[in-house]
C-alpha cells in the first residue's frame, strides 16, 4: 500500500464553473451609493443582455447580506459563496459584477 492509497481523497476547492454563463463586470462613474442603486444599474444590463429575466441571487458585500439569505451557510468551508451555488444551479445565463464584487447579482432568461 503506498502512502497516496491510504489518504483520504478530497477533492481541492475550485472555482465556479462559470460556463454558459455571460460575465458582465462593470466599474462605474461615479460609484454606486448603495444596493439599490447597483441593482437599478444590473437590472439594466440584464433588460439588455436576456430581455425578460428573472434574478436568481445577489450579494451586496457593503451590508455582507446575500440572497437568498443563509444560502453561504452550507458553504462554509466551500471556495464557491452560496449565492454564486445557487444562482448557477438554478439556470444563471448572466452575472454582473460591480466593483469587482462590491454587489453580484446572478439572472436567468424568463421564456414563455
Amino acid at each position: 500500500m503506498t502512502e497516496q492509497d491510504a489518504a483520504p481523497s478530497c477533492p481541492l476547492p475550485r472555482e465556479p464553473d462559470y460556463s454558459g454563463v455571460e460575465v458582465v463586470e462593470l466599474h462605474p462613474d461615479p460609484s454606486p451609493k448603495d444596493y439599490r442603486e447597483a441593482m437599478e444599474l444590473a437590472n439594466r444590463v440584464a433588460d439588455e443582455k436576456l430581455g425578460e429575466h428573472m434574478l436568481l441571487s445577489w450579494y451586496d458585500r457593503d451590508r455582507d447580506f446575500e440572497s437568498p439569505q443563509h444560502a453561504s451557510e452550507c458553504h462554509v468551508d466551500s471556495a464557491v459563496p452560496g449565492y454564486v451555488d445557487y444562482g448557477l444551479y438554478h439556470g444563471a445565463k448572466l452575472k454582473v459584477d460591480i466593483e469587482d464584487g462590491r454587489f453580484v447579482f446572478f439572472y436567468m432568461p424568463v421564456e414563455l
